[in-house]
């Protein structure tokens, strides 16, 4: 019975991530794999580099990983943060007695229900500078038109705003549902000896939302940290790199200019050790944190 699933995850998971280790001990590019030319075929002339590649890499000798690397976390954090405080707030506001609370809570899971791509896309001709509803808003009053994407600035701004837009909905129901599982007794009894709203919020829905919170922040992190979809719709080619995190300036190096395989199959076992680093750290603190 557990052979079909275990089949599978070989095929989808466990070879592709060989391979991709093994390219990332060679110097496999576009020039020196084995390719058909026409009736041609000519053979792979790549060889094997063994650790050369992620010496270059860690050692910061190719210039690129460590400026990437401090951005990756710098986006990640951003976003996270963001998330996890909208996501809140929203889901507090949810969680009262209101009128039309069905309807709110499905405007706002909406961002979550559209495919990424859809809104990434919806983003992008709203930001363009000669089409966009919003150059079309700040023209109507007399302003100039703007080029929301043209700096690097301008374009780590409007991926951090485009990810949180698409990533507060699913924290929002996450906190919404830990928010209901608390009970409603200690709130009561809270209330009863005098507790102000913050102190019930602070000793009451913090501790109570810590399950759900640990697994939202853990779960945030390996997917920002990885959000290939966001950055590279919105922005495509139109963009100076500066905005390129870990995994899509991996992409960039396998699929632009002269492919470097090899290169980019470094940063992506790379970027694969950075998140089971992070994870195991993170499980084992929260562990030492809820047996202290």
């Amino acid at each position: 019975m557990v052979a079909p699933v275990a089949i599978v995850l070989a095929v989808l998971v466990l070879y592709p991530l060989g391979y991709g280790f093994y390219l990332s001990l060679t110097d496999a590019n576009e020039a020196n794999v084995a390719r058909d030319i026409g009736a041609f075929h000519a053979p792979a002339t790549y060889k094997m580099v063994w650790f050369d590649n992620y010496w270059s890499v860690l050692s910061g000798a190719d210039g690129d990983f460590y400026p990437r690397l401090i951005w990756t976390v710098i986006w990640t954090v951003s976003c996270v943060v963001l998330h996890i405080a909208i996501g809140m707030g929203l889901a507090l506001l949810l969680n009262r007695r209101m009128r039309a609370k069905l309807l709110y809570r499905a405007l706002l899971i909406l961002p979550w229900a559209v495919p990424a791509f859809v809104g990434v896309f919806a983003w992008r001709l709203m930001l363009n500078s000669q089409y966009g509803v919003f150059n079309d808003m700040i023209t109507a009053v007399g302003l100039p038109a703007q080029n929301w994407l043209a700096t690097p600035f301008a374009q780590k701004t409007a991926v951090i705003m485009v990810n949180v837009w698409i990533g507060v909905p699913f924290n929002m129901v996450a906190l919404l549902g830990g928010l209901q599982s608390i009970p409603k007794e200690l709130y009561e009894a809270a209330e009863m000896d005098g507790a102000s709203p913050w102190q019930r919020f602070v000793n009451i829905t913090l501790p109570g939302l810590r399950p759900v919170t640990n697994t939202v922040v853990l779960l945030g992190c390996i997917w920002t940290f990885n959000m290939f979809a966001v950055i590279y719709l919105l922005l495509g080619q139109n963009t100076t790199g500066e905005a390129d995190i870990l995994v899509t300036f991996a992409f960039r190096k396998a699929f632009t200019g002269v492919s470097d395989y090899s290169g980019a199959a470094t940063y992506g076992i790379v970027i694969l050790a950075l998140l089971l680093a992070f994870s195991t750290f993170y499980r084992r603190r929260q562990l030492k944190t809820e047996q202290a």
